[in-house]
């Protein structure tokens, strides 16, 4: 497998990235109309975290970190390390002294489409991380593979400077063009959360505010008491 590295490619505003670093994954992928998120399988090795950054993106071949050896090369202050492999893999690509790498260039996490290791020290170290899986087993570094081109995570696509938003829910992907657009979205979803959240601490049911008797309604739905449930059975 032959690839390249990609130096200096665009990245989103980082005033945007720090911004939607206050929103949740799940209010940005809902504000962007359900869509970003990397998939239920990516989960976090730490909780309570959430961090964004702008993505500096890694092709590898599978049980080769040869590319992330490049990779860290290519990452600075506020970037987002995201690793994939061009067919499923489970091996530990990933550890403790990447994450040294890394942290020492300002990197704040990294989402991998694999497998990570030494989990306990990237916690006590403050190396947020996200990964398919978590394994001991070692990889080499003997195949070529691609530093900052689109690649693809669930069906996913992820671009060099794109934001990556990630928290104990998950992570999402915001396009950098829209970064923009995603924090004033997200931003209006939390106002008007906000009002609903009031709203329930004062005693209103979601059936009632947001119109849902109705729905129920049109569905067929209909409502019985125990008597008249039990006394309709066979």
């Amino acid at each position: 497998m032959s690839g390249v590295v990609v130096t200096n490619p665009p990245k989103a505003d980082a005033k945007d990235v720090e911004a939607l670093a206050g929103f949740g994954v799940a209010t940005v992928s809902e504000a962007m109309g359900r869509t970003g998120l990397l998939g239920p399988g990516i989960r976090p090795i730490q909780q309570g975290v959430r961090v964004a950054g702008t993505a500096v993106t890694v092709l590898s071949w599978p049980g080769d970190n040869l590319m992330i050896h490049a990779a860290v090369e290519q990452c600075g202050e506020g970037d987002f390390l995201v690793v994939t492999t061009t067919s499923p893999s489970t091996d530990g690509m990933f550890g403790e002294l990447f994450a040294t790498a890394l942290h020492r260039r300002g990197v704040r996490g990294l989402v991998i489409n694999a497998g990570i290791r030494d989990t306990q020290e990237l916690r006590e170290m403050g190396f947020a991380a996200w990964s398919r899986a978590v394994s001991a087993q070692g990889t080499v570094k003997a195949t070529g593979g691609s530093v900052n081109v689109p690649v693809a995570v669930d069906g996913q696509v992820i671009r060099p400077g794109d934001v990556i938003l990630a928290d104990d829910d998950g992570v999402v992907v915001v396009p950098r063009e829209r970064a923009r657009e995603a924090v004033e979205k997200s931003e209006a979803r939390e106002v008007k959360e906000a009002k609903s959240r009031a709203a329930f601490l004062d005693g209103q049911l979601g059936l009632d505010r947001y119109g849902l008797r109705e729905k129920l309604k049109e569905l067929g739905v209909e409502y019985r008491t125990f008597e008249e449930y039990e006394g309709e059975r066979p």
